[in-house]
């Protein structure tokens, strides 16, 4: 492939991936396709690494791919692509311009490292970030804030932080999120309560239907009461039949201590 075809099949790839219904499995072939032109290229010429306009193109490639790995859900992917991002991003850039994604896509990268826990990194990338984009930038702004609630303990207004967005893509990570904090939740609810009404559980659950919850207490093997609206925890269960048998246990002792007694 040469360079003009490359751009070609980049053009009508990015197209692709930006119209309603994308064919993502064709895209993400095309992408592969691109790739290995790219690497064709350099290697058959080894001075063509220092033009800007083949940079550009590798760089183009590279955020098409990451903005197709959240397309698919593979985060793995997402991480490569980023890291093969970060000399276009940081530092000189390569010479280019500032790419319209590099925002977008470094915010998504904050939040893949969020939902994973991955704090130290989440800093490493904000001092490498201008002071101005830090307080501005909304893609920027969306995860900072998001983590100052974390570490707040705030999950309410982590969840609400899910309704502000500023691109649809960041829900992406947003939900692997919110799943990791229900689960948290549920573990210190389990540990709290012998039950709840379906409306409590869901506010405390951040669940906005009731389907949700229903589906997250089945998962969970909670005890769920349609008549009562209730759910009792799983916990609470078997804490219900430890104690149950604490007392046979020490009616047991306490018919043997008589027995001996008797004799």
């Amino acid at each position: 492939m040469s360079v003009n075809d490359i751009n070609k099949l980049y053009e009508q790839s990015r197209a692709a991936l930006s119209s309603q219904n994308p064919n993502l499995e064709t895209i993400g072939s095309q992408v592969s396709q691109l790739k290995v032109g790219l690497v064709k290229l350099a290697l058959q010429n080894s001075q063509i690494e220092s033009d800007p306009s083949f940079q550009l193109l590798k760089r183009n490639v590279t955020e098409l791919g990451a903005e197709l790995s959240i397309k698919v859900g593979d985060i793995a992917a997402f991480e490569r692509y980023l890291a093969q991002l970060e000399p276009f991003y940081f530092g000189s850039q390569m010479g280019l311009s500032e790419s319209k994604v590099m925002y977008p896509l470094i915010g998504l990268n904050l939040l893949r490292m969020l939902s994973d826990n991955l704090i130290a990194d989440f800093h490493t990338v904000l001092e490498r970030i201008d002071l101005e984009q830090l307080q501005n930038n909304p893609f920027i702004v969306h995860p900072v804030k998001l983590e100052q609630a974390l570490m707040e303990g705030s999950y309410k207004k982590v969840w609400q932080a899910r309704s502000e967005v500023p691109t649809p893509e960041y829900l992406f990570f947003m939900d692997i999120l919110m799943s990791t904090i229900r689960n948290e939740v549920a573990s210190c609810v389990e540990k709290s309560y012998l039950s709840l009404p379906f409306d409590d559980a869901k506010s405390v659950l951040f669940f906005s239907n009731l389907d949700e919850l229903l589906k997250f207490a089945q998962e969970h093997q909670w005890t769920v009461s349609p008549s009562d609206k209730r759910i009792t925890f799983k916990s609470a269960v078997e804490d219900t039949r430890l104690f149950q048998g604490e007392n046979i246990m020490k009616q047991a002792l306490s018919y043997a201590q008589e027995l001996e007694r008797i004799v």
